[in-house]
């Protein structure tokens, strides 16, 4: 089962609430707080979809950027040898750090991927 549903670039979770019957999630990856729900899963994608147009609508309306997740950009904290050897890795592979890592990133989730 996948806890994740996604619209217009945003990624919502999916979550229920055995004491209240209900289907509920938030936008994932966003400060703003874009929540909704629904007793069934046609009435949870539905809020979902509409949740999202709304705060799309609300930004327009406002005249300020909606704020997108994922953009591709996130800082880590590794150690202060890890970072020294990974500098000298990518040196010696002529590549920068910030591919190395994203390299190593990326086979690592399609590992992962491959696994579930």
């Amino acid at each position: 089962m996948n806890n994740t549903m996604q619209y217009k670039g945003y990624v919502g979770s999916v979550e229920f609430s055995e004491a209240d019957g209900l289907f509920f999630g938030k936008v994932l990856g966003i400060r703003a707080l874009i929540s909704y729900e629904g007793t069934n899963a046609a009435e949870l994608v539905a809020d979902f979809h509409d949740a999202v147009d709304d705060y799309l609508s609300l930004c327009e309306a406002e005249n300020s950027e909606p704020e997108k997740a994922y953009k591709g950009s996130f800082n880590i904290r590794v150690s202060p040898e890890l970072h020294k050897q990974a500098a000298i890795c990518a040196m010696a592979q002529q590549v920068s750090l910030n591919t190395l890592v994203e390299d190593a990133l990326r086979e690592y989730v399609a590992e992962r991927k491959e696994a579930v």
